[in-house]
C-alpha cells in the first residue's frame, strides 16, 4: 500500500542526519543522527520481548536516570541483538566515539538499532561514519534521518504538530520506522519525536504513556514483537512555556497533541505493512471493560485468517466471530452485531441478509475496511488498526536474510 513520502520539518533547537555507513546491501542511509542544541528530558517506551537488544537496555537505563541527554544515535540494517557480549561493546563504542565528535558527556546519548538479529556489527563500519553524521546534522536533516532509519519500509514516516500554550509556540515533530515484526506490547517499532516543550520527566513519560497507548500500542501486522523496539520522545524547553503540570489544562492539550502525531506515525506504519494493500481498523464498542474491549479487537485484528480474507475481499464473517469467541473475554454471542464498512453481516446469533454478496465485495475492494463488532453488553470500547495478509508478506519474509 503506497503512503506519500511526508514533508520535511523542523523542530526548534533539534537537528538531525542520516548517512549511508555500508550496512544495508543495498547502499542506503543507515546511521541517525537526532540532536538537540540544547540539554533536554527524555522519556521512553521499550519492547516487552524478554529477549533484548543492546541498545534497549542501554537506552531503558538512562533513560530512567531522567536525563538531561542531547542525542539520539540509531543503526538500521543490523538489530545489534543475540550476539552476547559484542553487541554492548559496540554500543559503547559508538556512543564514547559520538560523543568524543560532539563534546557532550557518554550519558547524555542515547542509541537505537533495527534490522537482523543475530549478525554482529562489522567493526568499525559505524564509528568511522560519526564525523560525516555530525558534519550534516541540520535543522533540516528530519528526512534523512527517517530514511536512515528504515529497513523493509517503503516509506520514510514523519509527522509534525503545532499548537500554542499561552503565548508560546509549540512544535512536535517525529519521526518512525515499521513494516513488519509490529504487534502491541509496548512500542512495536521505532519512533523519535522531539518538541520545544517545557515538561519535567514524570510529566513527559506519563504523557508518552498515554500516547503510546492509543497509537503504536494499538497497531499489529503481523503478531510480532522485535527485541528491539523503542519509543523515545525529547523535549528541550525551548519554546519557553511554563512548566507543563499534570492534570492541568496544558498537559491535557499538549497530549492530545502528542497522541494525535503517534497515531499519525502508527498509521503510516500500518499502511506500509510489509505486503499491505487495505487499511484495517477493528472498532469494539459495548464491552464491560476497556480491557475486553481491547483483547477482542486485539484478537480480530492479528488473526491471520480474518486478514486473508481482507487481502482476497471475501465478506467472511465467520472468522470474525470465531476470533471474537477465543479473545478470552466472556460474551452473549447472541448479541453481537458484526458490521463491515456499514453492512451488516452477523446479528442475534445469525447471519443477515441486508447486504448481497456483491455489494459487499465492493465494500471490500476499498483500500480502508472498517470491523465494527458491537458485544452490547456495557459501555466500554477500543480500536486496533491493521492491514492485510498478501502474498508479498510471504514472500518478503521467507527472504528477508538472503
Amino acid at each position: 500500500m503506497k503512503t506519500p513520502t511526508p514533508k520535511n520539518f523542523q523542530v526548534p533547537g533539534f537537528k538531525a542526519a542520516g548517512i549511508a555507513c555500508g550496512l544495508k546491501k543495498d547502499g542506503g542511509k543507515d546511521l541517525a543522527l537526532i540532536l538537540s542544541t540544547t540539554p533536554a528530558v527524555a522519556a521512553g517506551v521499550f519492547t516487552k520481548n524478554r529477549v533484548l537488544a543492546a541498545s534497549v537496555i542501554l537506552s531503558r537505563r538512562a533513560v530512567k536516570k531522567a536525563g538531561p541527554f542531547r542525542a539520539i544515535v540509531v543503526n538500521s540494517g543490523n538489530a545489534n541483538a543475540c550476539i552476547g557480549s559484542q553487541g554492548m561493546k559496540d554500543c559503547k563504542t559508538l556512543i564514547n566515539r559520538l560523543a568524543g565528535e560532539l563534546s557532550i558527556p557518554e550519558e547524555e546519548i542515547l542509541i537505537a538499532s533495527t534490522g537482523v538479529i543475530g549478525v554482529p556489527l562489522p567493526p568499525d563500519t559505524l564509528t568511522n561514519g560519526v564525523p560525516e553524521l555530525v558534519k550534516k546534522c541540520s535543522a533540516k536533516g528530519f528526512n534523512d534521518a527517517a530514511t536512515a532509519i528504515m529497513t523493509t519500509d517503503l516509506t520514510p514516516k514523519t509527522a509534525v504538530a503545532r499548537f500554542s500554550l499561552g503565548e508560546s509556540n509549540i512544535v512536535i515533530g517525529g519521526i518512525a520506522k515499521g513494516s513488519g515484526m509490529i504487534h502491541p506490547d509496548m512500542a512495536t517499532m521505532l519512533g523519535f519525536v522531539q518538541t520545544n516543550a517545557r515538561i519535567d520527566y514524570p510529566t513527559l513519560q506519563k504523557a508518552l504513556k498515554e500516547a503510546n497507548e492509543a497509537s503504536f500500542n494499538s497497531i499489529t501486522v503481523d503478531g510480532e514483537t522485535s527485541t528491539n523496539d523503542t519509543f523515545i520522545v525529547m523535549a528541550n524547553g525551548q519554546a519557553g512555556n511554563k512548566p507543563i503540570k499534570q492534570g492541568s489544562k496544558e498537559y491535557a492539550q499538549f497530549t492530545a497533541a502528542l497522541t494525535k502525531l503517534s497515531k499519525n506515525l502508527a498509521f503510516q506504519i500500518v499502511k506500509d505493512g510489509e505486503g499491505a494493500t487495505k487499511f484495517v481498523t477493528v472498532r469494539v464498542t459495548g464491552a464491560k471493560t476497556k480491557n475486553h474491549a481491547k483483547k477482542i479487537a486485539s484478537s480480530v485484528a492479528t488473526s491471520s485468517l480474518v486478514k486473508t480474507a481482507i487481502f482476497g475481499e471475501d465478506p467472511n464473517w465467520g472468522r470474525i466471530i470465531c476470533a471474537i469467541g477465543y479473545a478470552g473475554v466472556p460474551i452473549r454471542p447472541d448479541r453481537i452485531v458484526i458490521r463491515l464498512n456499514g453492512a451488516t453481516l452477523y446479528e442475534n446469533d445469525h447471519p443477515t441478509k441486508h447486504a448481497s454478496m456483491e455489494s459487499l465485495r465492493l465494500k471490500m475492494q476499498k483500500p480502508s475496511i472498517l470491523i465494527a463488532i458491537d458485544l452490547r453488553n456495557g459501555n466500554e470500547m477500543a480500536e486496533m488498526y491493521t492491514c492485510d495478509f498478501s502474498y508479498d508478506y510471504v514472500r518478503i519474509n521467507a527472504e528477508y536474510t538472503t
